[in-house]
């Protein structure tokens, strides 16, 4: 269920009708998620988005008009009080789609060939805040920034983190090893609900969109 006790609701973004048609009966299968809508083309996903009020998008990447990359960026920057989560699904993981999506401000990536009952379940964690991210995918991301986190961006993002409290920044490494807000709460002995702050405002500092964009700066910092 989302924060207000009510389903999920879940706006499908994909030009392959059959596509479309496949998640429905998917989530639909989920008590706690329900499909609120759907359009085949990024240009018609802020409209939807504005009449529909989803709790998340689920954001195919290549469409005719308007590639998903693009709908996101135009989603995130559209200025609502709260935005749904983007969740990309798409058969495209290569590093340099991925990168755009999480910068464009997707708050997951997850391959097509992913299992139904995973695809669910990303849906769920989507709507809860937490990253999501195929294991490829993952994969990918920590390989870039492996191949990125040089002396000088390492310095960068640890002078960035600087301006977080010595709590956030606990949270921050802890988004940054992968961990749910329950399991941070677990390793920090505090509450999930304050996992939570630590986390908005750790991101409001920062000025970044999303927990996955929080762990790639950690990364960084830590030159891992």
């Amino acid at each position: 269920m989302g924060d207000s006790g009510q389903p999920v609701r879940v706006l499908l973004v994909d030009d392959d009708a059959l596509v479309r048609a496949g998640l429905r009966l998917m989530l639909r299968g989920a008590d706690d998620l329900t499909v609120v809508g759907e359009v085949s083309d990024g240009d018609q996903v802020v409209p939807a988005v504005r009449e529909l009020a989803p709790d998340v998008v689920l954001m195919d990447i290549r469409m005719p008009v308007q590639d998903g990359i693009a709908a996101t960026r135009e989603l995130v920057g559209a200025g609502a009080e709260r935005p749904p989560r983007v969740l990309v699904l798409t058969t495209f993981g290569s590093e340099s789609t991925v990168l755009e999506a999480v910068r464009a401000g997707a708050a997951g990536y997850l391959l097509k060939d992913t299992e139904p009952e995973e695809i669910v379940e990303a849906v769920r964690r989507a709507a809860a805040g937490e990253p999501v991210l195929s294991p490829a995918v993952a994969r990918t991301l920590m390989r870039h920034a492996a191949a990125t986190a040089t002396d000088s961006r390492a310095s960068q993002a640890r002078t960035r983190l600087a301006v977080l409290s010595d709590r956030e920044r606990e949270v921050a490494a802890a988004v940054a090893d992968g961990l749910s807000n329950t399991e941070i709460a677990e390793r920090l002995y505090m509450s999930v609900g304050t996992v939570k702050a630590h986390l908005s405002s750790a991101l409001s500092k920062l000025d970044l969109d999303n927990r996955v964009q929080l762990a790639l700066l950690a990364h960084d910092a830590t030159d891992r």
